[in-house]
């Protein structure tokens, strides 16, 4: 089993975080192949789980979780790091507490070790389209949402807050007025998508940026294998004798983030967390830094490759 390295969040004094984080969105696996999977990588030493409202995978995460502490994988609660996100439609302050406590039931849990907003925008609907109408979004407003979130930290049913898909000056402005400052961002990254600046901003303000899509979702119906596929990538990758994979995920961890990686196939879990007892030569990081950069636009759970105008109108909103 691998032990996977922590650093420290302190949204409201210090705690510790797994560096790598399973992740747990999908459309086409069932709660029984999302529970086997979580089961399995608590095998092989994740302990640091990401579901969210949107995904449907709250409860088959709890259950997991449940399971391998009955099993003795995990000794205690204590042990798992369980991250979940405020969706969209519940962005208003007093729409926050009630869908945490949801999502707690869903979990089966007395509280979250970090709570995101998982998009800075607000749905004005609760029944879910992809692609979501562009009539039904708004921008969020930050401060009462935020007050509503440090709520739920003081109450203990989340040890942390966060965001997610947050941009520098939207997390400014949390900052500018914040009890309890935001420990986590969680965003798009990885070598085609470097987030060079957002990753400054977010250490000099001592927020844990935590990338997703770490190889662009490759495998997934709303991803592509831009990332897997990459030559620079897989010629770095060729020398070393590692996956492509694995040279994108160490790439994230020399850069100082943390990251979710999906996969429930038991041999890549493994292969993922293969990435701690070698390293990037600085010419391996030169080329990795010139990559020419492609945003692949994730959008409410609804993914375009192409701008056009509901795009260009929400991102306006972000």
């Amino acid at each position: 089993m691998t032990h996977i390295p922590s650093t420290t969040i302190t949204s409201d004094g210090p705690r510790p975080i797994p560096l790598i984080g399973m992740g747990t969105v999908t459309v086409t696996e069932g709660s029984d192949v999302v529970k086997a999977a979580v089961v399995e990588a608590i095998k092989a030493g994740y302990r640091h789980f990401d579901t969210a409202s949107f995904y449907g995978t709250e409860i088959p995460v709890g259950e997991a979780v449940a399971e391998a502490l009955r099993a003795g994988s995990v000794k205690s609660r204590a042990e798992v790091f369980i991250t979940t996100k405020l969706w969209c439609n519940s962005t208003e302050r007093h729409l926050v507490l009630p869908a945490l406590k949801k999502s707690l039931k869903n979990l089966g849990l007395d509280y979250v070790d970090l709570y995101l907003i998982h998009w800075p925008l607000k749905i004005n609907s609760n029944n879910i389209k992809i692609p979501v109408p562009k009539e039904l979004v708004t921008t969020i407003d930050i401060k009462p949402v935020w007050e509503a979130m440090e709520e739920c930290q003081n109450l203990g049913l989340t040890k942390s807050i966060g965001v997610s898909n947050f941009s520098s000056q939207k997390i400014e402005h949390i900052l500018s007025f914040a009890k309890i400052p935001p420990a986590v961002n969680q965003i798009e990254m990885n070598p085609l998508w470097q987030q060079k600046e957002l990753n400054e901003f977010c250490k000099q303000n001592h927020i844990l940026l935590t990338a997703y899509s770490p190889l662009a979702s490759a495998g997934n119906s709303w991803g592509n294998n831009s990332v897997i596929q990459c030559d620079v990538l897989q010629d770095i990758a060729k020398s070393k004798g590692k996956t492509t994979a694995q040279i994108s995920l160490r790439w994230l961890y020399e850069q100082g983030v943390g990251f979710i990686v999906k996969s429930f196939n038991k041999e890549r879990m493994k292969q993922n967390l293969d990435i701690f007892d070698w390293a990037l030569t600085q010419e391996d990081l030169n080329k990795i830094s010139q990559i020419p950069q492609r945003k692949l636009v994730y959008l409410l759970g609804f993914v375009v490759t192409e701008p056009n105008d509901v795009t260009a109108e929400i991102d306006s909103k972000l």
